[in-house]
């Protein structure tokens, strides 16, 4: 019986270990950014960073806000939003890409068994129809001699991660989206709400001209004003209920759910309170933006493909082995003398392949650099988000206490100008004018608030989900 050299395989395993720790290709580097030392938009304690995603996102941001109804629609995003659907099937695509690209680091087996019945005839020698029959185990491993199979397990890894990202966020988009619309829909009902006080309101001053004047005390000419101006407001009450309607769609579609399907009570106010930002929020929330974290990903995948791009110019080792038995009878088969078994190595390499490897190897390089600089605008374009909601939170806040003081002026001199037409000192056409001025400052003051409320979401979703497990000095 042949005795398996085992020293030289295990000489060979040993070396291809030892040239198997070689990784050709270059060791990721995260890419340096010049930016500016602090935020334009004054606020004591901001600062810049580098990017850390892997600190715990805020999962409740939007309770903040203080309203059931939100926290509602917001949960039933991750139930039958089909866009999150989507991503989440890309994550495990990626995961599972993931698995396949490990799977390469570790020897193939196969077995396989045959049963054969031949004759042959080979001059004199003339031999009856025989049978065979063989039983083998198969391996073969592909050495990673030069870390193609690493490279592209670190390629797929920064897949996975940017995968997870994007799914992160894309429902931190969602729920932002559908906040703001929430929102919308909040400052449409008290829109409502005023426009029907304001018909009301009309109704009254209508039906007190139309006394006035059948009691010979004014023209004709003040009923019609009177008029026009209470069915001016029924035609804007009447158009909001349209851009309600909007406003619960675009809320349907976003939790998965058909217009039919899906309904809102109305609530007609706009008391949602405006969630306290701290004023010395460090650099880190911004460092842990899902599209940072996913842009930075790239960059890690496509620089693991250039050292997949260059294991190519290098000689691929394959390791094999088999072991099994061949006999001619059933009941022979697994005798020791029937036993057969083969040990071996292969090398091969590329001669000429038409600079194919080269155009790969530049594409790669190519395609880093288009991740580097996408990376770097991710980055700038989250910095510029920022300044841009404090800017607007600031100016918002500044602009509602200037339009309460307009709001309250508006007031008195409607009453005023009311008590004057009263009292037949000055003509319906003032009361108009005053009426309207006072109608105009309630709905901007309404609409402001709005806008306070989506540039609040706007700034937790820049700063990457609010301030959730950040220290606060």
């Amino acid at each position: 019986m042949n005795k398996i050299p085992s020293t030289h395989v295990f000489l060979a395993l040993t070396i291809s270990a030892i040239l198997s720790g070689c990784a050709v290709g270059p060791d990721y580097v995260r890419p340096q950014i010049d930016i500016a030392a602090e935020y334009r938009e004054p606020a004591d304690g901001w600062k810049y960073a580098t990017p850390a995603d892997d600190h715990p996102l805020s999962d409740t941001w939007w309770t903040l806000y203080q309203d059931e109804r939100l926290n509602e629609l917001i949960t039933a995003i991750d139930v039958d939003n089909q866009s999150l659907k989507i991503n989440e099937a890309r994550y495990r695509q990626a995961r599972a890409l993931l698995s396949a690209a490990q799977s390469g680091l570790f020897p193939m087996f196969d077995i396989g068994a045959s049963a054969s019945r031949a004759q042959s005839n080979t001059g004199s020698n003339r031999a009856g129809p025989g049978n065979q029959y063989s039983v083998a185990l198969n391996a073969s491993w592909d050495i990673d001699l030069w870390g193609r199979v690493r490279r592209d397990i670190e390629a797929q890894q920064a897949n996975l991660e940017l995968s997870k990202a994007e799914l992160d966020a894309l429902r931190l988009s969602l729920q932002t989206a559908l906040a703001q619309a929430y929102f919308q829909l909040r400052v449409t009902d008290a829109r409502i709400a005023l426009m029907d006080e304001t018909v009301a309101a009309y109704q009254t001053s209508y039906e007190m001209t139309q006394n006035r004047y059948n009691a010979g005390i004014v023209t004709r000419s003040d009923v019609s004003q009177a008029l026009t101006q209470l069915e001016s407001a029924r035609t804007q009450r009447i158009d909001l209920e349209l851009t309600r309607i909007q406003n619960e769609n675009t809320l349907a579609l976003l939790v998965g759910k058909t217009p039919a399907q899906f309904s809102i009570v109305v609530d007609r106010s706009t008391r949602l309170p405006l969630p306290e930002i701290p004023v010395a929020v460090p650099s880190e929330l911004l460092e842990r933006r899902p599209d940072i974290a996913s842009a930075e990903r790239a960059v890690t995948a496509a620089n693991a493909n250039i050292g997949v791009a260059q294991a190519a110019f290098y000689p691929s080792l394959t390791l094999s082995a088999s072991g099994g038995y061949r006999t001619n009878h059933w009941s022979d088969w697994f005798d020791v003398p029937n036993r057969i078994w083969s040990l071996g190595t292969g090398l091969a390499q590329f001669i000429f392949d038409g600079s194919r490897r080269e155009a790969t190897l530049e594409a790669s390089i190519a395609s880093y650099d288009a991740t580097v600089a996408s990376y770097k605008q991710t980055v700038l374009n989250a910095f510029g988000e920022v300044e841009n909601n404090l800017s607007a939170l600031r100016v918002l806040n500044d602009e509602m206490r200037s339009q309460q003081a307009t709001l309250n002026a508006a007031r008195e001199t409607e009453t005023l100008t009311i008590n004057q037409y009263k009292a037949g000192t000055t003509t319906y056409l003032n009361v108009v004018i005053a009426q309207t001025a006072r109608l105009n400052a309630e709905n901007n003051q309404i609409q402001l608030r709005g806008r306070q409320l989506s540039a609040t979401a706007s700034l937790i979703n820049a700063l990457g989900g609010g301030w959730h497990g950040i220290t606060i000095d």
